[in-house]
């Protein structure tokens, strides 16, 4: 049941959706070798994730859960989450301070709401050490939690990444990780280790 687009009961598989993501974070961070300072952009969808259309079953309780189990990866190893908002806030995302001083972001004036930046963003707002508000990034990684369009936020050139596990809850998943452009004509010599 829902009033107003928002999720009025609780979920009842928060520790499976736990260790789905946390799979999938795993699965990620390997194939795309990231490395202390790099960001990672997660989009999601507590809708979807619960079984319902993107943006009518904002749930806060999955955002919650899910964007505790992503921070604290990612602090563990010392990689920046950036949390994408929906479209009603031009996708922009929330980040630690710290991340927006290393990689000189540009700063924009929203705070999260449920059904005004989504169920994900508005528990980075209320629970990373010094949240901010930014209109971009160019991450070299993400995850895309039920269709949520992360693409605009990553790095040139975005790779798919396929892990043994495409959804959360009831949400379809995508992953991508980015890798250097190639540059030069036929006779350019690539270092293969950045290629793959």
């Amino acid at each position: 049941m829902s009033v107003d687009g928002i999720s009025q009961k609780r979920y009842e598989h928060m520790e499976e959706l736990s260790g789905q993501l946390e799979e999938i974070l795993r699965e990620l961070f390997a194939a795309a070798r990231l490395e202390q300072g790099d960001i990672l952009v997660v989009g999601c969808s507590s809708s979807e994730v619960a079984g319902s259309a993107i943006g009518t079953y904002s749930s806060e309780e999955i955002g919650q859960r899910l964007f505790s189990v992503a921070y604290a990866f990612c602090e563990e190893r010392g990689i920046y989450l950036a949390c994408q908002c929906c479209e009603h806030l031009n996708r922009s995302l929330i980040v630690d301070r710290a991340c927006m001083r290393e990689h000189r972001l540009t700063r924009v004036n929203a705070v999260p709401q449920l059904k005004a930046g989504g169920a994900f963003a508005t528990a980075a707002y209320r629970q990373m050490r010094e949240p901010v508000a930014v209109e971009e990034i160019r991450a070299q990684a993400g995850i895309d939690i039920g269709d949520t369009l992360i693409g605009m936020h990553l790095a040139a050139v975005a790779v798919p990444v396929r892990t043994s596990r495409q959804t959360i809850g009831q949400a379809h998943v995508v992953c991508a990780r980015t890798r250097p452009r190639y540059v030069g004509g036929s006779r350019a010599a690539y270092d293969e280790s950045l290629a793959n």
